[in-house]
């Protein structure tokens, strides 16, 4: 499988705000989730036990993939005997909210947690997880090698890893190169904002519920800043500047985000104030809509026959920009052990098993190729079955993921890590309110301009707590 590389621009290393206490973040990052209950609640299966079986605790989100992996669970069982998993699954936002609650407060219910690029690094530093580096290198056959440079890279802090990816994503764009084709456009490969929205103009067509793009407008952190903050990047915008000054009132911010909204307002989905991933991803697997940016995930569904008419009607073009040379984000569900586990051991035993190549090969075998956890490891698109499958989306997914980076992605040096969101402890409150405010705007109750003052101002409390004496 070939790599695609770009040496960009080179960005100084930034120093890391200084890391947080426990109490801090269950008083402050937890803010607006509610009081999360400690208790093992949610959905919770278990393998078979023995009277000798030592038992872990698994805390996962209930997204598809995972699922699979619970019901693949006696694979595990038949080379553990001696381990018993107790999985506790839970939706996204809960599940955020259990596992953050319990690891930041040393509480040590669960041995295994899922969590993502977002928390590793803060939670390594501040010597909540552990150091898997030992244990990469003691598993025969693991190949930490063989994950892909960038989600390794991200799931480590300080040269040590202390998460390991299940599956990863970028972002790209996937199109209908039929109804470009009728239209008398071609889609370059690396499509330009500009672009973009002059071919939803010619495509757009509700009299035929066609739109002529999809794009997120469900306010959340996750949801319709994941896409748009690429879009900022693109643009030259930035959330602070490298003193911490809030920079979302900037006319590249304003640029950017007045381009968003204008044009899923005139050429998106109806309904578009309201809609998150799996709206859209619903709407295009349907054939109701000519293009849409979004996640690299988003093949499961578009390339599933039982849930898609479109699979062998589309193409993928890498994210949009405008002045960088790409624009997509990073993200990876990936697995770690809290410090505070007493199983360590049987708790890396899991991790391996739910992460290693040949659990790629079980669950091509057993559920499907199509059902392949994506964007972790780079044999995976080496796999026949699997590479027959992807063979339209393979390259554009390894392309945007090898070239995910601040240097790649971005104009200006900035205080902070990520894409799609800052890893800072804040973010998912302070991007969610702005989340809200976007959403408004696309759903015509406020102008951009209305919007992005209220943004700065949130923006300026989470600043001052950096620093910043504006």
């Amino acid at each position: 499988m070939s790599h695609y590389s770009s040496p960009g621009r080179r960005l100084h290393r930034r120093s890391r705000p200084a890391p947080l206490s426990r109490r801090s973040v269950l008083g402050g990052g937890l803010a607006g989730l509610g009081a999360a209950s400690l208790s093992l609640s949610g959905c919770t299966t278990g393998s078979r036990s023995s009277g000798s079986s030592e038992s872990i605790v698994v805390a996962i989100v209930s997204n598809p993939q995972m699922q699979d992996a619970i019901g693949l669970i006696e694979d595990f069982r038949e080379q553990n005997p001696d381990i018993n998993v107790q999985f506790v699954s839970l939706p996204e936002n809960e599940a955020r909210a259990k596992i953050t609650a319990s690891v930041a407060s040393g509480g040590g219910e669960f041995d295994v947690v899922m969590i993502s690029n977002y928390e590793t690094a803060m939670w390594a530093e501040n010597g909540w997880l552990t150091d898997l580096e030992s244990y990469m290198a003691d598993t025969d056959g693991y190949e930490p090698d063989d994950f892909i440079p960038t989600i390794r890279e991200a799931l480590s802090y300080e040269g040590s890893q202390y998460s390991v990816p299940f599956y990863g994503e970028s972002s790209f764009l996937v199109y209908r190169p039929d109804l470009l084709e009728e239209a008398g456009l071609e889609m370059p490969q690396r499509p330009t904002w500009d672009e973009i929205r002059e071919f939803a103009s010619t495509l757009h067509n509700p009299d035929e519920q066609m739109a002529g793009i999809a794009l997120r407008g469900l306010a959340g952190w996750g949801e319709n800043l994941a896409p748009l903050n690429t879009v900022i990047n693109t643009f030259g915008g930035q959330w602070f500047d490298m003193d911490w000054r809030p920079m979302l009132d900037s006319q590249e911010v304003h640029d950017a985000v007045s381009m968003y909204v204008d044009t899923v307002r005139t050429y998106g989905q109806v309904g578009a104030a309201t809609s998150g991933f799996g709206d859209c991803l619903t709407l295009v697997a349907q054939g109701n809509a000519a293009m849409w940016y979004d996640a690299t995930s988003m093949v499961n569904g578009i390339q599933d026959p039982n849930s898609s008419t479109v699979g062998d009607s589309v193409n993928y073009a890498l994210a949009p920009v405008m002045e960088t040379d790409y624009a997509g984000w990073l993200y990876a569900w990936s697995l770690a052990i809290p410090e505070t586990s007493q199983r360590k051991d049987a708790a890396w035993k899991f991790i391996a098993w739910m992460t290693r190549p040949e659990y790629f090969q079980l669950v091509g075998e057993e559920i499907g190729w199509e059902a392949l956890p994506p964007g972790s490891r780079q044999s995976t698109y080496e796999i026949p079955g699997y590479a027959e499958i992807a063979e339209n989306y393979a390259d554009p997914t390894l392309d945007a993921m090898d070239n995910a980076t601040q240097e790649n992605c971005m104009v200006h040096e900035v205080p902070y890590e990520g894409l799609q969101f800052l890893a800072i402890p804040e973010f998912q409150d302070l991007g969610t309110r702005v989340g809200q405010q976007i959403s408004a705007a696309i759903a015509g109750s406020q102008s951009v301009e209305d919007a992005l003052t209220q943004a700065q101002t949130f923006a300026e409390t989470v600043a001052r707590t950096y620093g910043w004496d504006g």
